[in-house]
């Protein structure tokens, strides 16, 4: 009898966790949460990195605020002769513009928006993130007289509708996979390291044009990488920019 009553116990038990489970996919599935709790996720994503077979990686530097050290930065990819990207604040074009037209006359600098007033942009509106972006780019463009098609959230903080934005004005989303964290003060030689060891082929990287120890890192980093069989493309040569697909790293496939 005891067996019997310890037997039942153990399948209502069982028939309840069932219950739930069901239950708690149900309830969220609406939502999309089922599938982040089955392991997939809807959500779209920027481009963190470029699936390639090509043993390339690019380099670019978030420019908001300061620019002491930027024709140093300059100075450094024309010693090295590779290329790079910026992604310029408004504000930033309008107080910098002989520099940021130097910069693109270069022809070593790909120019692109990381907004206009450098906000946490899907606390906007759309109209708000749209207003964001078509005033930075204009600056941008009047500044340096080239079209800007590339787009780096502030924070890299990003939404669907922000992404869907972004889109919809032509410009691609663009993030990192490999962060110097320059911002946090690190030395030029642990910046490198953390470059070294997480650079892989289509990698993005990410650094600011007033890091504290950028530009003593940044000749660490192009040799380290160079010694490593790297060559260096801008973003904008390095990305599809058709018939492609992003997988849930981030990581731009090209289809077949």
């Amino acid at each position: 009898m005891r067996f019997i009553l310890v037997k039942r116990r153990t399948i209502l038990w069982s028939i309840a966790a069932v219950l739930v489970i069901a239950a708690t996919v149900l309830c969220v599935g609406f939502s999309g949460s089922a599938q982040v709790y089955l392991g997939k996720t809807p959500r779209k994503l920027p481009i963190y990195s470029v699936e390639t077979e090509e043993k390339t990686v690019a380099l670019s530097f978030d420019a908001s605020w300061g620019a002491d050290k930027t024709l140093d930065i300059l100075s450094v990819l024309e010693r090295y002769d590779i290329k790079a990207n910026f992604f310029v604040v408004s504000f930033w074009a309008e107080e910098y513009a002989d520099k940021l037209k130097t910069l693109s006359d270069s022809g070593r600098i790909e120019v692109g928006t990381h907004s206009n007033t450098h906000p946490h942009m899907p606390k906007l509106s759309k109209k708000q993130m749209e207003l964001e972006l078509t005033t930075s780019v204009n600056v941008i463009e009047k500044a340096i007289g080239k079209k800007v098609d590339l787009f780096r959230p502030p924070f890299g903080d990003y939404s669907d509708t922000l992404l869907d934005t972004a889109a919809d004005l032509g410009l691609h989303t663009i993030q990192w996979d490999v962060d110097t964290l320059d911002w946090k003060g690190l030395k030029a030689t642990e910046m490198a390291q953390r470059v070294l060891s997480k650079a892989g082929n289509g990698s993005i990287v990410l650094m600011h044009n007033d890091g504290e120890h950028t530009v003593e890192a940044l000749p660490l980093i192009i040799e380290g990488l160079k010694n490593k069989g790297f060559t260096f493309k801008t973003i904008g040569e390095l990305i599809y920019r058709d018939n492609y697909h992003i997988d849930h790293t981030g990581r731009q496939i090209k289809n077949t």
